[in-house]
């Protein structure tokens, strides 16, 4: 697999990863790393960061994310072009399968908890996640044209967590910034606590 060094549009030392199916090229843009973090943040122009016209598809990895508190939930929202708040407009659906080490439990369910309707809330994307020193989440978050003026911005997330009752959370997540406005910033949380440890890596997919 070659790797191509590249100057786009101020992507600086940027890394074409070749082509993946149903993805097309990946171009690592910027990884955040946690530290007992309250929020990591993806803000277009802002530490060599681009979320704006240059790619149609952007690309959000989560590796080892680990909560400093117990059951919390890991979410994220954005913001328009020159907004502030992270309270972007959000239409969305959760789903979930689960299955507990104990096999007492393991259910595919819809988690109408976990979804909005014109909200303005962080959107969840996994569940419950524990604390424990083994326990952390990973998965993946799809934003689609968000430079778009025209458009709603889509975007898809599946995730994988290990649940603080000891058991395994598998979370599809899909829905909609409602707004026509670019979205140029990212932000990732826990719902109550910072997040411990645990890296974040953003893609342009060309």
């Amino acid at each position: 697999m070659s790797i191509v060094k590249l100057n786009n549009q101020g992507v600086k030392n940027a890394t074409a990863f070749g082509s993946i199916t149903g993805l097309g090229s990946m171009i690592f843009i910027k990884k955040l790393t946690a530290s007992s973090s309250s929020t990591l943040s993806f803000v277009d122009g802002a530490s060599s960061v681009v979320l704006d016209n240059t790619y149609k598809e952007y690309l959000f990895t989560f590796k080892n994310i680990h909560p400093a508190t117990d059951n919390v939930n890991f979410t994220f929202q954005g913001n328009s072009a020159g907004g502030s708040g992270y309270n972007e407009t959000i239409t969305s659906t959760f789903f979930q399968a689960l299955h507990f080490e104990a096999d007492n439990e393991a259910t595919v369910e819809y988690e109408g908890g976990g979804d909005q309707a014109q909200g303005t809330s962080f959107q969840q994307l996994v569940r419950g996640l524990g604390n424990g020193n083994d326990e952390c989440c990973v998965g993946t978050l799809r934003l689609f044209n968000p430079s778009s003026t025209t458009f709603v911005k889509h975007f898809i997330s599946t995730c994988s967590g290990y649940e603080q009752r000891n058991g395994e959370w598998n979370s599809y997540i899909a829905g909609y910034f409602n707004t026509t406005s670019a979205i140029d910033e990212i932000q990732f949380k826990m719902s109550s606590g910072n997040i411990d440890a645990g890296d974040i890596c953003l893609y342009g997919i060309a």
